[in-house]
């Protein structure tokens, strides 16, 4: 076998093991934790490449040494033809060069090493982790979900700056049309237009274009048009006609252009006359609340915050006695508090673990046929993890029933939660409402989810907070804290000031564990009665006392 050869089947085998190492894995977009092997395949990837790149080298280098062999070999013989060929054993060498080494030079003009590469790749895609067009436009709609929530600057998320703090490198020019582009897809032209035009202002700073300046003028001069700018989508269109004249398009467009330039001309002369009234609500929605509370825009008032503690919990339990619960309170009627290092380390750790390799895209309930679906105001992963799989998990459940003096005869398994890039729920109740005759499978045995233990099992830079909107109340999250309340009056009946929702993560990896409790068996122990009762917790937990309290 030649060193070409040899050089090419090693080669081979070396992107076929390599990647053949690797797992499918769709929807990675929706948890972090899917992204940590990505990195592998890109290792393994960036490997195989530059096998690649060394493989031509050697290639080329051999076509070099022909070429200046050939070519020496060649000047010689013109120089005198008639004395050259009349050499045999220069007669035999030009025919042997025409014939056998020509054969290996062409072959080594066209080596199909780059194909095959390719083809491997592609017959591996089902073995190989490799991201989905719909991780593509999921990750997209994460930083334009980021942009919305936190108001970020485009120009400063294209520096890899996150509220001023600069977490990545720059983003080339085709990151930033692929955005746009995805969001174009998407029929989002307000964001298309942002991020189209600083790929357009990139693109003059770029030595070697990696998007050809009309493509970006064509996007950016449509999605002008769709948000209003009708002035700027003209200009930017005979911008494209200068660099291609007969760009079909382009042509079409610009009638159409001009007419909706006069008619908008027109309507702001007819709107000049009409005087205009102002909005009476002035956009206040529980969707720009919910946005104002993972900005920290929004604190609760010092009337409400002045009656908040921090206390120990002893519990009714004994272990409780030598070791109790430190407890903060976040809001009072209804009663939000967070049990503080009620997770250990390794807890924790075991449960992420745990839980990684039954993760699945959560799911919601959909209201009208009480199905699981997927939804796009949910990114995450979950998985569930059972009392009698291991001693970790049993336990995480007593010390759940020790803290809050609950049941868990009929409480949900442990479900565990990591969310993905710009991973976020919005506003939602944990109860069933009446009207979802489905809920809970339509097996309504163990009555609805009457409390909720939310576990923080990360810390996260930036974003992530739980905000409960009808309250003005953001929580954040704290490693291995654990934030409980009553979803239900003691009659029963929904507290609707609990919808509460989970900001988008703006930098960090936030995992939690959510543990449901429901009504059936708690009849002992919270009482039941027809008021809606301003006590809220105050039914399971004694007010602070002064004895170990700790006040703000």
């Amino acid at each position: 076998m030649s060193t070409r050869a040899c050089l090419a089947y090693c080669f081979y085998l070396f992107v076929t093991i390599g990647l053949s190492r690797l797992k499918v894995q769709a929807e990675i977009f929706t948890a972090l934790a899917e992204l940590e092997p990505l990195l592998e395949s890109e290792s393994i990837l960036l490997d195989s490449m530059g096998a690649y790149v060394r493989y031509q080298e050697n290639r080329l280098n051999l076509l070099k040494e022909k070429y200046t062999e050939y070519e020496e070999e060649h000047r010689t013989a013109m120089n005198d033809v008639t004395n050259y060929l009349s050499n045999p054993v220069n007669a035999f060498k030009i025919i042997k060069r025409l014939t056998s080494e020509w054969n290996e030079v062409e072959e080594l003009m066209t080596d199909d090493v780059g194909n095959k590469f390719v083809r491997n790749i592609t017959s591996l895609k089902e073995n190989v982790r490799f991201p989905t067009e719909e991780d593509l436009s999921g990750a997209a709609a994460a930083l334009v979900r980021l942009q919305d929530t936190y108001r970020l600057d485009t120009n400063e998320v294209a520096k890899g700056k996150l509220n001023g703090i600069k977490y990545s490198s720059d983003m080339s020019v085709h990151d930033c049309f692929e955005i746009g582009r995805q969001s174009y897809i998407s029929a989002d032209y307000d964001h298309t237009e942002k991020w189209m035009d600083v790929a357009l202002n990139k693109l003059n700073a770029e030595t070697n274009k990696t998007v050809p300046k009309s493509e970006i003028l064509e996007y950016l001069a449509f999605s002008n048009y769709m948000i209003g700018n009708v002035d700027r989508a003209l200009s930017l269109t005979n911008e494209l006609l200068e660099i291609i004249p007969d760009h079909v398009r382009a042509k079409g467009n610009i009638p159409h252009y001009e007419k909706a330039l006069r008619e908008k001309r027109e309507t702001r002369e007819q709107d000049s006359t009409v005087e205009k009234t102002s909005d009476s609500n002035n956009g206040v929605t529980e969707r720009s609340i919910y946005e104002e509370l993972c900005r920290d825009e929004m604190v609760l008032p010092e009337s409400v915050k002045k009656d908040l503690k921090c206390f120990y919990y002893f519990g009714k339990r004994p272990f409780s006695k030598i070791a109790p619960f430190k407890v903060e309170q976040h809001y009072l009627d209804p009663d939000i508090i967070s049990f503080h290092n009620i997770l250990s380390e390794k807890e924790m750790e075991f449960v992420k673990e745990s839980a990684k390799p039954r993760f699945k895209r959560a799911t919601v309930q959909d209201s009208e046929t009480g199905e699981l679906v997927v939804a796009k105001y949910r990114i995450s992963k979950s998985a569930w993890l059972k009392d009698n799989e291991h001693e970790v998990i049993a336990k995480i459940s007593r010390r759940v029933s020790d803290m809050t003096g609950l049941s868990m005869e009929t409480a949900e398994e442990l479900q565990v939660v990591n969310y993905g890039i710009g991973g976020h729920y919005e506003p939602h109740f944990d109860f069933a409402r009446k009207e979802e005759k489905s809920a809970f499978g339509g097996d309504w045995g163990n009555g609805n989810r009457i409390a909720t233990v939310l576990f923080y099992m990360s810390d996260v830079a930036q974003g992530g907070g739980t905000v409960f909107p009808e309250l003005g109340l953001s929580v954040k999250p704290k490693k291995g804290a654990g934030v409980f309340w009553f979803n239900l009056f003691p009659s029963g009946d929904g507290n609707y000031a609990t919808r509460h929702a989970a900001c988008p993560v703006l930098q960090g990896s936030k995992w939690v564990s959510n543990k449901w409790i429901h009504q059936k068996g708690q009849e002992f122990l919270t009482p039941c009665n027809l008021e809606h009762q301003e006590e809220g917790m105050s039914r399971v937990f004694p007010k602070p006392v002064k004895k170990g309290a700790i006040t703000r």
